[in-house]
């Protein structure tokens, strides 16, 4: 009995010893991967952290930027209806250099005040054809500076949108890159189980999963910052034809 005893512990032992071969020591860890992998993955990699970077950046800069022209515009227009006349609304529009409301009404305002004077100046020309023009100057104007307002607010968006659209792909190149690669690497070795390039795939996987990382964030702000532009721009257009209409019955008639 014991050495049928000590012939099975033997056999236990060899088919541990089997299984404890087969079985991987450790589990590599998403750094491990990306150290590991081939230099264009590796180059694949930096440019998406350095978009991924670009966008949060950006994305922290709009917030603010956004945020203020909001409560700015908010405020602006609570003066504007509350104030009893211009130059007074014009001294408080002067504080509120983030507000695109505010410099829509700086350049209506300008614009108006260059026009009463100069009617002041020539009283014996044409009133219809002055108030018709007048109209006109002042509407150019307010677009004017709208233009400019909207045109700053946009800065950045053309980053995130960028972002967004190309990341995933350059993830999916480098994806499909380490993918050749380790097949390629296949037919070196003596092995052709999946265990021979399972590491080469996982390190490729890595640059598509760090591409969407990218994206995905960039399309979130960039929808909410144009949908927050797009308010901005309707709260410009509405106060736009109402300072107009009020120009147009108490200035230029």
């Amino acid at each position: 009995m014991i050495p049928e005893f000590s012939t099975s512990v033997a056999f236990a032992g060899g088919v541990l010893a089997q299984l404890a071969e087969t079985l991987p020591g450790r589990q590599d860890t998403v750094l491990d991967m990306v150290v590991g992998s081939g230099p264009v993955v590796r180059a694949v990699l930096l440019i998406l952290l350095a978009f991924s970077v670009g966008c949060w950046g950006i994305t922290l800069a709009k917030s603010v930027e956004m945020r203020r022209a909001r409560r700015q515009s908010e405020r602006f227009i609570d003066i504007f209806w509350d104030a009893k006349n211009l130059p007074t609304i014009q001294t408080a529009s002067m504080d509120l250099k983030e507000s695109p409301v505010a410099q829509v009404f700086r350049a209506g305002y300008q614009e108006l005040q260059r026009l009463t004077k100069g009617k002041r100046g020539n009283p014996g020309s044409d009133e219809e054809a002055i108030e018709f023009g007048g109209v006109e100057t002042v509407q150019r104007a307010m677009h004017r500076a709208r233009t400019q307002e909207v045109t700053r607010l946009e800065r950045g968006l053309t980053f995130l949108a960028t972002t967004a659209s190309t990341a995933p792909f350059i993830g999916l190149f480098g994806t499909v890159w380490g993918i050749m690669t380790a097949f390629r690497g296949l037919s070196t070795t003596t092995s052709s189980s999946i265990q021979a390039v399972a590491p080469g795939i996982a390190e490729a996987l890595i640059a598509t999963a760090v591409g969407l990382a990218a994206a995905i964030p960039a399309v979130v702000m960039y929808n909410r910052f144009s949908r927050q532009l797009r308010v901005l721009t309707a709260e410009m257009d509405t106060f736009g034809s109402e300072f107009l209409n009020i120009a147009e019955r108490h200035f230029l008639k």
